[in-house]
C-alpha cells in the first residue's frame, strides 16, 4: 500500500471513530498505537493527524501527540447564543437583498437535503452538513455585510456542525428540513423579521438538542 493510501486509511479510521464516539473528545491519540493497530508506520497516521488538525476536529500538542476536539457546555451555549443572534440578523438583512438565483439554489438545496436527510450513515450525514453550510453560507452573503460574514465564521465552526448532525435524530432532521422551507418562504416574502425569526429559531433548537442530551454534550467536551 503506498504511503499516499496508508495516510487516507489512517485519516478515514480515525475520522470514523471520532464522529461514532468511540474516541471522545478530549481523548488522547498516540500515533505508535494507531500505528501498531492499522498495521503501518507512524508517518502516515501522523499526516492523517494533521488532516484531522485542518478540519478542526484534532488538536496536535507538541511533543505531546493528539488528542480530540472538545467543547464544554459553556462553550456551546455561547457559541450557540451568539449564532443565533447573529444568523438571524442575516436572514433580517438578506429579505430585502436575496436574488431570484439564490432563492432558486436554496430551494434545490432543501430538496437534496431532504432526499438525504434519513439516511443516518456517516457519508450522508457529512454530505447534509456540507448542504446545510452552503444553504446558510448564501443567506450570509445575501446580507450584504462582509463584516456580520467574517463574525458568523468565527462562531460557526464546521467540525462542532458536523458533529451535531451525527447526533441528530429523525425528528431533528424533520425539524431541520422544516425550518430551511420556511425560511425561504420568508425570504421570497421578503420578510426579515419572519426569516430572522425562523432562523434565530432553527439554531436554537440545535443547542437544545445538544445541551438537552447529557451524553451527546459529554461527547463533545
Amino acid at each position: 500500500m503506498t504511503s499516499t493510501k496508508s495516510a487516507d486509511r489512517a485519516y478515514d479510521v480515525i475520522r470514523l471513530q471520532i464522529l461514532n464516539g468511540t474516541l471522545q473528545a478530549g481523548a488522547r491519540i498516540v500515533e505508535a498505537e494507531l500505528a501498531r493497530d492499522l498495521n503501518s508506520s507512524r508517518t502516515p497516521v501522523r499526516e492523517a493527524l494533521r488532516r484531522l488538525e485542518a478540519e478542526g476536529l484534532v488538536e496536535v500538542l507538541p511533543h505531546r501527540g493528539a488528542r480530540v476536539t472538545g467543547w464544554t457546555a459553556d462553550d456551546l451555549r455561547e457559541i450557540y447564543d451568539l449564532r443565533s443572534a447573529l444568523e438571524a440578523l442575516a436572514g433580517d438583512r438578506a429579505a430585502s437583498l436575496i436574488t431570484p438565483s439564490d432563492l432558486v439554489a436554496l430551494d434545490g438545496l432543501c430538496d437534496h437535503m431532504e432526499e438525504i436527510g434519513s439516511e443516518s450513515n456517516i457519508p450522508a450525514r457529512d454530505h447534509y452538513s456540507r448542504l446545510n453550510n452552503e444553504f446558510h453560507e448564501i443567506i450570509r452573503e445575501a446580507s450584504g455585510s462582509v463584516r456580520l460574514v467574517a463574525m458568523l465564521h468565527g462562531v460557526v465552526g464546521v467540525p462542532l456542525i458536523v458533529r451535531t448532525f451525527h447526533l441528530y435524530q429523525e425528528a431533528d432532521m424533520h425539524r431541520s428540513s422544516m425550518h430551511h422551507r420556511e425560511i425561504v418562504s420568508a425570504l421570497r416574502a421578503g420578510d426579515g423579521v419572519w426569516a430572522g425569526s425562523v432562523l434565530r429559531a432553527h439554531v436554537l433548537a440545535a443547542k437544545f438538542t445538544l445541551l438537552g442530551n447529557g451524553s451527546a454534550t459529554a461527547d463533545l467536551q
